[in-house]
Parts: structure tokens; sequence; C-alpha cells
């Protein structure tokens, strides 16, 4: 078995780090909204695995297991009622797109997942923003279902379409413990914090791009709603509603897509809360952590070249000194 795995799969120790950062989301997803949320994870996989070994194989190359990191993250940030066929629609572009036409894992500029959501997004807007299932409560919650039933969109919906739609928001106490509808992985921030944690002490997501994007987030939105006065939610409540702190967490830490340079990385995070804050409070988007992070990716390589140039040239001053 081992063998045959190794015939085709490239093994990526960190890779394997951030899958076992993704096994709380997703049993805490499976509990809130059944079974189904199982099911739509393996089915992603499959397609998004299947597009990787079409495309390597062409060139003789084997799938790097940095596959199963973007189908588990582009799944987590799905309805758990989003049609199985859009979803693989989505993981087959953002693979495609997102990364294999730039060479495959380590080349790509964008994170694929991303991609795949932004896709799926734009193109599919009902099951994305309209249509919300229920969360379960208590015990066994959604390990006895295989999918709870819709809710009311207007009035229970997720806590950045409740704002945007009726100006309230709901108790800070239930975003943080995840007793809100939403995307599976992105309901709970207590358990977002500890996949945090986690991958901080193993080294492998970025600490300096989760305090850049924390920092400016805050400071911004605190501009915008305690000076400017702009149609904004309480700092606090913006940071915790919405996808913000997951993408943070695991979509900006990419390795491959954000910067490589220690400054660079603050400068990264900085790009994704600031673009957060100004699309949430001037476009008609509920969420904006999505694109903040594309739009990052785009900045990034300039931002590394940049800081390069500022640390040789004070280099070759103090040289010449």
């Amino acid at each position: 078995m081992q063998a045959w795995y190794k015939k085709y799969f490239t093994p990526q120790k960190m890779m394997r780090t951030v899958l076992l950062s993704t096994l709380l989301p997703i049993l805490f997803g499976i509990y809130l909204y059944g079974w189904r949320v199982l099911a739509l994870l393996l089915v992603v996989t499959a397609a998004g695995v299947a597009t990787e070994f079409l495309f390597q194989r062409h060139y003789k190359k084997k799938i790097s297991e940095a596959v199963f990191v973007s189908c588990i993250l582009y799944t987590l940030t799905l309805p758990p009622s989003m049609p199985f066929w859009m979803a693989v629609i989505g993981i087959v572009f953002g693979l495609f797109f997102g990364k294999l036409v730039f060479g495959g894992f380590g080349a790509n500029p964008f994170n694929p997942a991303l991609v795949a959501r932004a896709f799926v997004y734009v193109n599919f807007p009902e099951p994305m923003t309209i249509s919300w299932t229920q969360n379960a409560h208590g015990l066994p919650g959604g390990f006895a279902r295989f999918l709870l039933p819709e809710i009311d969109a207007v009035t229970e919906a997720t806590p950045m379409i409740l704002f945007n739609n009726t100006g309230s928001t709901q108790p800070l106490g239930d975003m943080i413990f995840g007793n809100i509808p939403g995307a599976i992985g992105e309901t709970s921030v207590l358990i977002i914090l500890i996949a945090a944690a986690y991958l901080i002490w193993k080294k492998v997501a970025s600490w300096e791009v989760m305090a850049g994007g924390v920092v400016s987030f805050i400071v911004l939105q605190s501009f915008m709603y305690y000076v400017v006065g702009a149609p904004v939610v309480d700092p606090l409540y913006g940071l915790v509603m919405g996808g913000f702190l997951f993408a943070m967490v695991f979509m900006a830490t990419d390795p491959i897509s954000c910067c490589k340079t220690k400054e660079g990385k603050f400068i990264f995070g900085a790009i994704v809360g600031i673009v957060t804050v100004l699309i949430r409070a001037l476009s008609l988007f509920n969420g904006g952590a999505m694109f903040a992070v594309l739009i990052a990716n785009t900045f990034g390589p300039i931002v590394d070249i940049a800081v390069r140039a500022v640390k040789n040239r004070k280099k070759n001053k103090e040289a010449t000194a």
C-alpha cells in the first residue's frame, strides 16, 4: 500500500501538518450540519485528486499532497448544502487555473482553494449567499443527521448577512463557540484559534502574516467605525464574523502564495486586513477576506522585491560608510 501511494503521490511533511490542523474544523462541521459535510469533502477531494493526476500524468509527475489541503480548505469555506456538482466544478477550476497551469505545486502565485471559492461565489451566488443550513444544538448534533434543514436566510443567516440586511448582530459568544449558521469551517472562532496555535507551534504557518492581518484590520475597522462612521460593525465583532480569521490562519499563510521575507509577511497580512475592511465597507459583498487574500497574492512578489531592495540599499550604505 505504501509503495503504491509513493508511486503516485509526493509525501510532504508540512502538508500533513496542515491536514492535521483541519481535523477539528471538519469534525465540528459534521457536528453542526450533519454527515453531508463528510460526503461533500470526499467528493471534492476525489475530483481534486483526479484533476491533478490527469494533468501531472501528461508531464510524468506525481501528485502533491498539497492537493488534499486545497480540497479540504476549499470545502470548509462552502455552505454544507452546496450541490456536489457545483463544488466539483469549483475545485477543478481552482486547481487548474490557480496552480496547475503555472507549473504545479511550488509555482502557483494564487491560493488554489481561494481561486476555487471565488469562482463558485461569482458563478453560483445563490447557494453561496442565500441558502443556509440550520446548525445543530446539543448532542448528538449533526452526527445523527445527514443534513439539517435550511433556515430563513434573512433572520437567522450568517452574522455578516444578518448585519448587512438588518443592522443587528448575533451574540459574541455564539460566534466564538460556533453556534451560528455559516460556511462549514468558518463558524467557530475558538476552533480556528486552536488550529492557529497548532500551526504556529509546528512552525508551519507564519505568525507574522496573522499578526499583520489582525492588527491592520482592527486599526482600520476602528477608524471606519469610530471616526468615519461608516456602515461597519464594531471592530471586535468584525474580527470574529465572516471568514476573516479562517482566511488569515489557513489561506493567507500559504507558504507558496504569500511573501517569503519576514518584513514582507507583515505587509502581506496588512494588505489582507486592510482590503477586507474596505471591501466590507464599500462594496456589495458580504465578506471580503477571500478577495483580499487573492489581491495580496498578486502583490506578494512585488512586496518581497521591495523589501529585498531596501535591505540591499542599507547594506550598500553600511559597506561604503
